[in-house]
Formats: structure tokens, C-alpha cells, sequence
């Protein structure tokens, strides 16, 4: 792990995120940081065919996460279309603790990530609402 954040990446997150890219195994992932383990591990995946109201759910009310998201829509030539969206979950709510190693360990995780096209820094649902994702997709 890198000496900064002292926050290394769990082989099963990569793993994840390319399932996600690649294959389309996954709707989305929601990752958490193991502090015991000092790394970020995969706390939730969702199927292709679960909706975005669905993986807003999953997200914990009063902790933080990190999240990928699989966008798709159709464009106003009707071309289908997939973004993946990197979503950093910091519940206003959540312990100010939580918030500061979500918020240090936060590039350095993203960089492990090759292929997100958007992110979203979320403290409360209005700011990742679909709306928002298809907004910045468009």
C-alpha cells in the first residue's frame, strides 16, 4: 500500500470493476474500506437488471461509500450508450471520521480504476439522482 493513504485495493475490487466493464456482470459495485484489513473491498454487487433505484437503496443512509455505476441510455440519434460513473457516497450524516478516510483514500482508489467516465460526489440522494447522471451523460 501506498505510504500516503496507507489504503491498498483488494485484487476481488478490480476484479469487480472489470466484470463490470468488460463483461457486464454487474449493474453496479459498491466498495467499502476495510479499516481493520486497511483496503478497499467489495461490499455489494447488483445484477444487470437491477435499477437504479435499486442500487440507491444499497447505499448505507449514515456511512460512506464508494460506488460504480453502469449508465446505459440511448442518445438523441438512438445510439445505446454505457457510462460508468465512479459515485463517492459522504452521507452528511455519516461520522466525520468516515468522511475523512472516504475523502484521503478517495484519487488514489479511482486510479485503480481504469474506464470511468464521470464522477459524483454525493452527501445526500438529490445529488446522484438519475436526473443528475443523465445530465452529465448526455
Amino acid at each position: 500500500p501506498n505510504a500516503s493513504s496507507g489504503m491498498g485495493v483488494a485484487d476481488r475490487s478490480k476484479d469487480a470493476f472489470m466484470e463490470l466493464q468488460r463483461k457486464k456482470v454487474h449493474r453496479y459495485v459498491i466498495f467499502k474500506i476495510d479499516e481493520k484489513k486497511k483496503e478497499v473491498v467489495v461490499d455489494k454487487t447488483g445484477g444487470p437488471a437491477e435499477s437504479y433505484d435499486e442500487f440507491a437503496a444499497a447505499l448505507p443512509e449514515n456511512d460512506c461509500r464508494y460506488a460504480v455505476y453502469d449508465f446505459d441510455f440511448v442518445t438523441p440519434e438512438n445510439c445505446q450508450k454505457s457510462k460508468i460513473f465512479f459515485i463517492a457516497w459522504s452521507p452528511s450524516i455519516s461520522r466525520i471520521r468516515a468522511k475523512m478516510l472516504y475523502a484521503t483514500s478517495k484519487d488514489r482508489f479511482r486510479r485503480e480504476l481504469d474506464g470511468i467516465h464521470y464522477e459524483i460526489q454525493a452527501t445526500d440522494p438529490t445529488e446522484m439522482d438519475l436526473e443528475v447522471l443523465r445530465d452529465r451523460a448526455h
